[in-house]
């Protein structure tokens, strides 16, 4: 037996981020996930670049890969779990991992892309201060043996 799925109400109920931008790169889906995570609300993202939650430093790069993907209708990434810093509305850094897909028309021309995104900042900073620990013992146990 297959139960239909109501498929805009499953998009706005999943705990990760779901953001669809454009082939300008404007975003034109920001789910109830994305506005937990970065803290913009749908109204405040769609219609805005995704320059809103790309960290200043990185944009350049963003943007040219975002048009070549766009021009050639291909992406690197495939099904590979990206993992990049990230901006919350209120400034403060973020780490997330996330997937990317093209998205086509019913002419195979492509409409847009879509990521679904995770917040990894808090695993992120604790493998940070494990390698950090494993550093300074190791520095430590290196000092004792010579």
């Amino acid at each position: 037996m297959s139960a239909s799925v109501d498929v805009s109400q499953l998009v706005q109920v999943v705990g990760d981020a779901i953001v669809v931008a454009d082939p300008q790169n404007i975003i034109t889906l920001w789910n109830s996930g994305a506005q937990k995570m970065f803290g913009f609300s749908a109204a405040e993202a769609v219609g805005q670049p995704l320059d809103i939650i790309i960290p200043e430093r990185l944009r350049a790069r963003h943007n040219e890969g975002y048009a070549k993907t766009m021009e050639t209708g291909q992406t690197k990434y495939g099904s590979d779990l990206l993992k990049v810093p990230a901006a919350h509305k209120d400034g403060r850094a973020m780490s997330i991992a996330f997937t990317v897909a093209l998205l086509h028309g019913a002419g195979g021309e492509v409409t847009g892309i879509v990521a679904v995104i995770r917040d990894e900042t808090a695993r992120f900073q604790e493998d940070r201060q494990l390698r950090k620990r494993v550093a300074e013992l190791e520095a430590k146990l290196a000092a004792t043996a010579g």
